[in-house]
């Protein structure tokens, strides 16, 4: 999730529907057991991850048979390694948007329930 800012520093948040998803679509396809791979892609993961994410590594081929997400901490590397991969011609690709930041301030567990597919590491 690039950030832009304004002359005054006011943040301009912009959402890319071409490399990014969002945390609510990627909860609820979590929540009814949709098939998709989520791939962690921060160089060392620590703190909290998201249930089911594989470590990324060099080299990886995404399936073609399912929606792949990239998360990290902020997005960026995500969208990074999401774009690279999409023009490779991986189109199932995407990045989570915002990451696990945007993912933990939104999916409040008094709003969906207590489930929200953080894991601590």
């Amino acid at each position: 999730m690039p950030t832009n800012f304004l002359d005054d520093e006011t943040p301009i948040v912009q959402f890319d529907l071409r490399l990014e998803i969002s945390a609510f679509v990627v909860f609820r396809r979590l929540r009814d057991k949709k098939p998709m791979s989520l791939m962690d892609v921060r160089s060392v993961p620590e703190g909290y991850t998201l249930e089911g994410a594989e470590p990324w590594q060099e080299g990886w081929e995404p399936p073609s048979d399912r929606q792949v997400v990239l998360f990290d901490e902020d997005g960026k590397r995500a969208i990074e390694i999401a774009g690279r991969l999409q023009e490779e011609g991986h189109t199932n690709v995407k990045a989570l948007f915002g990451g696990l930041e945007l993912w933990k301030f939104s999916l409040d567990p008094e709003i969906v329930g207590q489930e929200t597919f953080l894991v601590k590491i």
